[in-house]
């Protein structure tokens, strides 16, 4: 195909076409300016400020602007955006150089705004500029902006071409970008690797290698990237094969390879790939310990750990994550004491492993620490805090730091709170929090599903589900789990039932939770028979002690002791050792008079050596808890704690209340 003229015309200019004969020489001299090889009087004479007084008028002020641009382009380098900006401001004389060096390091900074309020302030453009613009805009989505550049572009270069391709690919306008391709006068690696990736990219596999095949010519930068096409596409078999015909790998190529075999569960692979590595760098070592640790593979991850030559911190973060989601506290307690630096990360994987195994007193007490030492404190912070947060003191405690914070519109933070307060029984302001959020996603919607069915509001809950599906937004497994548990409080026989049937209609499978709620519904219903055919058609594996259990309790709370014998037996090959189904079973018997009964399951009990664990409360009293366990009279005060019962339970006797055989 032929190259249009004006094409042709644009890619042959040169950088002189546009006044810019010395931007060659500013990068090398940049460098020795850097190391202050270059100094000037003026900068003798106030080293942090060159003042425009000092700038000869006449024959060198070509040389002072030059001079100029060589130290914006130092305080680029050294990000200091402001500092640049004054420097700016104050030069006598600006050309294309001083426009371009400002806007790159804007761009760099990703302060577009005012990149762009200068790119419109030049008076005169330059191809520097120009392209550097055209893959801002292209990068933002604003590729008729980016078009709109690129075509006003008096001289292109492959540099602003392949910012506008990967612009289009980025964008999924993929005809264009191949169009784009094909009108390229000048195409060189960069541009056929931007081609290639840009089809990956866009779930066109096949056709990002017969790119690669076409290729003129291949360097280790096209090969890693048809290795990564192949990985980020989840064919790493195609990967590695194409990654043993590599002519030449770098570091890159390897530590690409490893990632992908550590993504796809090909640990083995990995192992054997890093074991064969020429040289390791520090990306190799904290991909391999980060890869195995995230698989499980936790002893031989501490194995390299302990390896590495130099650890940063993300391998140690790894590795303390790594034992905080196994729940080994004191192994990630002894990483994170001799841990040199820490890092917001291993605050969070500290204060989160600890809540989730219940230590809520030392996740908090991290937590005070986190801040004592500075380190920014984020979502992902308190979240973990307020989960940890024990009583409703604590919890009102945490939720005015996250006020404080200005956080408490982050959905995130919002969904802990409706849960905590749910939990801690402070239903109103579950329900503050959850109607105050503006970005509702769906597990904002199930933690209030959620949190009026376990406060027995069942019509509420279904009411939430009904405005959740306006909103648009889709249930998953635990939101039907709480409207499934609504209706069983609601007493919504033939609701549950709808509920239940619409499940496939979300491609949900329903599991035993599911099962469990709808036989609780039916069994509530006193609907027995009905409940326990549901159970007898569960899939195989599903039917578990929990699902058996809430049938047992149909039958108990019906008289249903046929059946109960039957599901009993059931339950007890399930879980021999259980003590719930045998307590559960004799009180049945009891309240039925069948005292023959009651008397063998107890029996049996007793001969499989099987202990009922005795049931207690805790009261927390100025600071101090206070557990009473079934039958305990050791506690200091019971004699006037007993003779307040009495007091108490006197009035109720009287009125011939009725206590249940269960409870005496």
């Amino acid at each position: 195909m032929a190259v249009p003229m004006r094409l042709r015309l644009r890619s042959s200019c040169s950088l002189s076409c546009l006044g810019y004969d010395h931007f060659s020489k500013d990068a090398t001299l940049s460098r020795l300016y850097s190391r202050r090889e270059f100094a000037t009087i003026e900068m003798q004479k106030s080293p942090q400020k060159i003042s425009s007084n000092s700038i000869i008028l006449g024959s060198e002020l070509k040389e002072g602007a030059y001079r100029f641009n060589l130290e914006l382009r130092s305080l680029g380098s050294q990000s200091k955006l402001n500092e640049a900006r004054k420097l700016f401001d104050e030069m006598p004389q600006r050309n294309v150089v001083s426009y371009a060096s400002m806007i790159t390091m804007y761009l760099k900074n990703k302060d577009f705004p005012r990149a762009e309020s200068l790119y419109n302030e030049m008076p005169e453009r330059n191809v520097v500029a120009d392209s550097a613009m055209v893959h801002a805009y292209a990068k933002m989505g604003r590729l008729d902006h980016a078009r709109k550049v690129f075509d006003r572009m008096p001289c292109t270069n492959v540099f602003s071409w392949t910012g506008l391709l990967a612009g289009y690919f980025q964008h999924g306008r993929v005809d264009e970008a191949c169009k784009l391709f094909r009108e390229m006068p000048e195409k060189n690696v960069v541009s056929w690797t931007t081609l290639l990736l840009g089809f990956a990219r866009n779930g066109l596999i096949d056709r990002a290698r017969e790119t690669f095949d076409q290729m003129p010519v291949k360097n280790v930068v096209s090969w890693t990237a048809m290795i990564r096409a192949y990985v980020e596409n989840c064919q790493v078999d195609h990967a590695l094969q194409l990654f043993f015909q590599m002519p030449e790998r770098n570091m890159y190529s390897w530590n690409i390879m490893i990632q992908g075999c550590l993504d796809y569960d090909k640990v083995d692979e990995a192992v054997r790939l890093f074991n064969s590595m020429p040289w390791r760098n520090a990306v190799s070592w904290t991909t391999m310990v980060t890869g195995l640790a995230q698989k499980g593979s936790i002893d031989l991850a501490r194995k390299y750990f302990d390896q590495m030559p130099c650890k940063d911190v993300a391998a140690w973060n790894a590795m303390i994550t790594a034992y905080t989601n196994e729940g080994l506290m004191v192994e990630a307690g002894e990483l994170f004491s001799l841990m040199p630096e820490r890092n917001t990360v291993t605050w969070n994987a500290m204060i989160d492993g600890y809540s989730k195994i219940g230590l809520r007193g030392e996740a908090l007490m991290h937590f005070v620490l986190m801040q004592r030492s500075s380190h920014r404190v984020n979502v992902i912070t308190l979240t973990s805090v307020l989960v940890a947060c024990e009583g409703i003191i604590e919890l009102l405690q945490a939720h005015g730091l996250v006020v404080q914070l200005g956080l408490e519109l982050e959905t995130s933070i919002t969904n802990a709170l409706v849960t905590m307060y749910s939990r801690n029984g402070d239903l109103r302001s579950a329900r503050l929090a959850f109607e105050n959020l503006g970005a509702k996603d769906i597990l904002s919607w199930t933690a209030m599903i959620l949190a009026y069915s376990n406060h027995g509001y069942g019509n509420q809950a279904l009411q939430t589900f009904a405005r959740m599906l306006r909103s648009g937004n889709k249930p998953d497994e635990v939101t039907f789990v709480g409207v499934l548990s609504a209706c069983s409080h609601a007493g919504l026989v033939k609701k549950g039932r709808r509920l239940f049937d619409s499940m496939t209609a979300y491609n949900i499978i329903p599991n035993k939770e599911h099962y469990c709620c709808l036989v609780d519904i039916l069994g509530r219903a006193g609907l027995v028979n009905e409940a326990a055919m549901m159970v007898s058609q569960m899939p195989p594996g599903e039917c578990d002690n929990v699902v058996l259990g809430s049938l047992l309790s149909s039958c108990k709370l019906h008289g249903e002791v046929a059946l109960a014998n039957l599901v009993s037996e059931k339950l007890l090959e399930l879980e021999p050792s259980s003590s719930g189904s045998y307590v559960l079973l004799s009180n049945l018997y009891a309240a039925c008079g069948t005292w023959a009964n009651f008397a063998r399951i107890r029996k049996r009990m007793k001969e499989s050596r099987v202990n009922k664990v005795p049931g207690f409360s805790q009261v927390q009293v100025k600071g101090e808890n206070h557990m009473f366990y079934a039958g305990d009279r050791s506690h200091i005060q019971m004699e006037l704690i007993y003779s307040m019962l009495r007091e108490k339970l006197l009035p109720v006797m009287q009125d011939k209340y009725c206590m249940e055989t269960a409870l005496l």
